[in-house]
This record gives structure tokens, sequence and C-alpha cells, in this order.
């Protein structure tokens, strides 16, 4: 490897640290503070429409009952953006665990069926780990905004050079803004990485492939 390409390697990786600290603290801050102030905010509106029962101010409750659904649903989306910004599952457990938490997330949400093969993944490297994390995440929302799909299949497998090749296809409609895809192959090219683009059985299938030296970093 020429010192030219370890420094970028060096570069690159305190780039994403940097980003990834970054995230970190908002993710605390998020997490610790407004969500946290959100749910007691929650359980003392409970706490009055109890105290209300019985005393036929049917205006109240219908008041009050609006603002805890209103306080819940922001609850739910601090809790996505805190997931988004710093997946703690993919800094405690890894790669593989934080693909499956992604996909049961969006499970949940928009009842779609997934295919996960991420065992070849285990050796991933911690910075690459975020980047191909981050490449996932994002075509799967682009999905969703294209669909949302019915099914998705994520796919990571080793090369025989010792890289890795991660693909996500879906049976949304075809993907046909190449624009769209330009911050992701972006991703893909600062970890030396190529992108292509693929047909699906009615969707797409995108495909990120990392070589060996960038894979294990």
């Amino acid at each position: 490897m020429t010192q030219r390409m370890e420094s970028e390697h060096e570069a690159l990786a305190r780039l994403i640290s940097a980003e990834q600290d970054e995230r970190r603290r908002l993710a605390l801050f998020l997490h610790d503070g407004p969500v946290q102030q959100l749910s007691g905010i929650a359980l003392m509106l409970d706490g009055a429409l109890h105290e209300l029962d019985g005393a036929g101010e049917d205006r109240a409750h219908a008041i009050i009952d609006a603002a805890v659904a209103q306080l819940r649903a922001t609850i739910r989306e601090l809790r996505e953006l805190s997931f988004a910004l710093e997946p703690v599952v993919l800094r405690d457990h890894g790669f593989g665990p934080a693909v499956r938490a992604l996909a049961d997330q969006a499970a949940g949400s928009y009842g779609i069926a997934f295919d996960l093969d991420t065992a070849e993944a285990a050796a991933i490297g911690a910075t690459a780990s975020i980047a191909l994390y981050t490449i996932i995440r994002e075509l799967l929302e682009q999905a969703i905004r294209r669909g949302p799909p019915r099914t998705v299949r994520i796919r990571v497998s080793a090369t025989a050079d010792g890289g890795l090749v991660a693909s996500v296809a879906d049976d949304a409609a075809s993907e046909r803004r190449m624009r769209s895809l330009e911050a992701i192959e972006e991703r893909a090219r600062q970890l030396h990485g190529t992108l292509e683009v693929h047909p699906g059985d009615g969707g797409t299938d995108i495909r990120v492939t990392l070589p060996a030296h960038t894979a294990r970093r």
C-alpha cells in the first residue's frame, strides 16, 4: 500500500470518527434530555386523565387525549432519530445485530418482510461497519420512499480477495433517478468501493463492493 493511500485512509478514518463522535453526542442529548422529559409529561397527562374521570369535563378529556397522542408520537420520532444518529446496537454488538435491528424497526413500521444474511460481515472493520451500515440504512429509506416495498433482501458476502459485497434488493418501484444514489456512491468511493444498480424482480438491486484493504479497517 502506498504512502498516499495510507494517508487517505487515515484522513477518512479521522473524518468518520469525528462524525461519529458528534452523532453520539447528539444521540445522548436527545435520549437523556427531550425523550425523558416528554415521557414524564405523558405520564403526568395520563394521571390528569384519571383525576378527571367522573367529573364530566368532556372537553378537557378531548384536549388531554390529543396531547397524550401527540406527545407519544413525538417521543417515537425522537427515539427513531436517536437510533439513526447513533445506533447503540452497532457500537455495542456489531454490524449484523445493528442491521437486524434496523430491519425490525422498518418491519414494525411498514410491514416489510426482510430476508437477511450478514454472517460474512463478522470480520468487517469498525470504520467500514459505520460506513456500510449508513449506506444500507439510506438505501432502505429510499426504497421506503419509493414504495414502501413488500420485501427487502439484504446480503453481505465476502469476495475472493477478502473484500465485501453488500446487496440491498427490494420490490418497490424501480429506482430511475441516479441523482438519488450519488451521495451513497460517494460514501462507497470514500472507502475505495463501487456502487452498481441491477434490475430486480419488479424493483431495484443495489450492490456496494468494498476492497479488502478498506473492508477490514
